[in-house]
């Protein structure tokens, strides 16, 4: 009569233990006016997501959302990725949402994609007008997560012959955004093939990806 009882509960037990836990959370690509291609490196964040899940034991979901500046969604994503080449444009109501969400505990990482540098300056004024971007020291935090990047961001891809930096703007101490610029970050996580990168270089840039995730997520 016991084990007829036991059966069944072992049973239940085995599929409730191999079902498929639901995904802590979800990062988010961001969908910005002005004609820029918000929507380059399309691979990338799939990529850095997978990456992040089997090195790193986060449980993230395996595809990115897209968020619009002002949309309430914004608010349940922790970290926001931005990238592209083009014109970046913010509506008052867009710089005032995104303000919000930054000084609220939420993280933007902003890719250079090459080009966006000349756009993106002026409209994050419109969100944090009192701040500078002020460049990383190596000994930041932010290099110095699961994995080490003693010399700052990697660089992927060559444009003008200068040197990867790291920005970032600064609100009462806390890193809200975070700013790679001269690295191309993005495009050193979409799929190998995409670009003749070394194999290195696509896990050091997938390296580094994974620390901006940690640091988000973990950061005072």
């Amino acid at each position: 009569m016991l084990k007829n009882l036991l059966l069944p509960l072992l049973l239940l037990f085995s599929l409730t233990a191999a079902a498929p836990v639901a995904p802590s959370f979800r990062i988010a690509k961001l969908h910005y006016g002005g004609g820029g291609d918000w929507y380059a490196n399309k691979t990338s964040l799939p990529n850095l997501i997978r990456f992040c899940n089997q090195t790193l034991k986060t449980n993230i979901a395996p595809e990115e959302a897209i968020v619009e500046l002002d949309s309430p969604e914004l608010f349940t994503y922790p970290f926001v990725h931005m990238t592209g080449h083009g014109n970046v444009s913010f509506t008052e109501a867009e710089a005032k949402n995104l303000r919000r969400y930054l000084t609220g505990g939420g993280f933007l990482h902003i890719d250079d994609n090459y080009g966006l540098d000349k756009f993106i300056r002026p409209e994050m004024k419109k969100v944090f007008p009192e701040l500078e971007f002020v460049e990383l020291p190596y000994s930041h935090p932010i290099y110095h997560q699961k994995f080490q990047f003693p010399k700052g961001l990697p660089k992927v891809h060559e444009h003008e012959g200068k040197r990867p930096q790291g920005f970032g703007l600064l609100y009462k101490g806390r890193l809200v955004c975070f700013y790679s610029f001269e690295c191309d970050l993005g495009n050193g996580w979409e799929d190998v093939g995409t670009y003749d990168d070394p194999p290195a270089v696509h896990e050091a840039a997938l390296r580094m990806g994974a620390n901006l995730v940690t640091y988000a997520l973990t950061q005072d």
